[in-house]
């Protein structure tokens, strides 16, 4: 890694448009309504996406480093959570803009080798509204494998629970929606030969997108102010998982569990 403090501080502008359609297909993908006059809490995710051209998506899916990612010398990544605040709604028709900063780079040895942790924030902007303020961790790992048993994880028990099957399809669907080519979604024999996982790797946005749509079941007269989410361990295709949530004041803890009960995403909802 080229000197990564240079890089803290460092920023870009993207625009996009909100456009109504996305979300018509994402409600699909949910099994509810779609919305009426502004995107959803996290709907965030289906805007911005990478436009970059096939000849420059590396052998992962991903798009080969450059623009704001600083040059990490390690081959593999992963969502690792976020720190989302929704001030204002972002309505269908907008022109948006996302002003993206480096706001850390770090490095250190991990279990698997070293790490490196890059956070960006995004700002989200619907005209000069600030509507949404999202602090994404990014974890970089050398690529060793993941074929080792995973240690047994934390328990908890539920409030309320919603068994998730995800399907191979309900993965390429959100794949679609967010035009994530990143192979360990969707391409079997790549996530377990190259990547060393035993199935397709469910995706960390598409498990904060269920925990939140999970809250609004329960809640659907809330206003969610505030979602900090954290990835502990993944969640394969190979059985149903849940999503689960217990009240608190102020909100809501919220988790996904992996087909053996472990917590895979913990996160803490706020309302206002």
């Amino acid at each position: 890694m080229t000197h990564p403090p240079d890089w803290i501080g460092r920023s870009e502008t993207t625009l996009d448009h909100a456009a109504r359609e996305p979300f018509q297909r994402l409600a699909a993908l949910l099994d509810r309504e779609p919305e009426r006059d502004a995107i959803p809490p996290m709907g965030h995710l289906l805007c911005f996406l990478p436009g970059a051209p096939q000849s420059e998506i590396g052998p992962d899916g991903h798009p080969m480093r450059g623009g704001i990612v600083p040059p990490i010398d390690l081959p593999m990544r992963m969502a690792a959570g976020s720190r989302v605040s929704f001030h204002a709604p972002i309505p269908f028709g907008a022109d948006i803009r996302r002003v993206t900063t480096i706001a850390n780079v770090s490095e250190k040895a991990g279990r698997t080798g070293r790490l490196a942790f890059l956070t960006l924030r995004h700002d989200i902007y619907s005209g000069d509204t600030l509507c949404v303020t999202d602090e994404a961790d990014i974890v970089f790992r050398e690529k060793s494998g993941n074929a080792q048993p995973l240690p047994p994880g934390e328990r908890r028990e539920a409030q309320v629970s919603r068994k998730i099957d995800p399907t191979a399809a309900l993965l390429f669907r959100f794949s679609a929606l967010t035009y994530n080519a990143h192979r360990i979604h969707y391409d079997r024999d790549y996530a377990m030969r190259e990547e060393g996982y035993p199935g397709l790797v469910v995706h960390g946005p598409l498990l904060a997108t269920l925990l939140v749509d999970h809250f609004r079941r329960h809640r659907p007269h809330d206003r969610i102010a505030s979602f900090t989410f954290r990835a502990q361990r993944p969640v394969f295709d190979l059985a149903p998982f849940s999503v689960n949530l217990v009240d608190t004041d102020g909100g809501a803890d919220v988790w996904a569990a992996d087909a053996d009960g472990y917590v895979a995403m913990s996160g803490r909802i706020g309302v206002s």
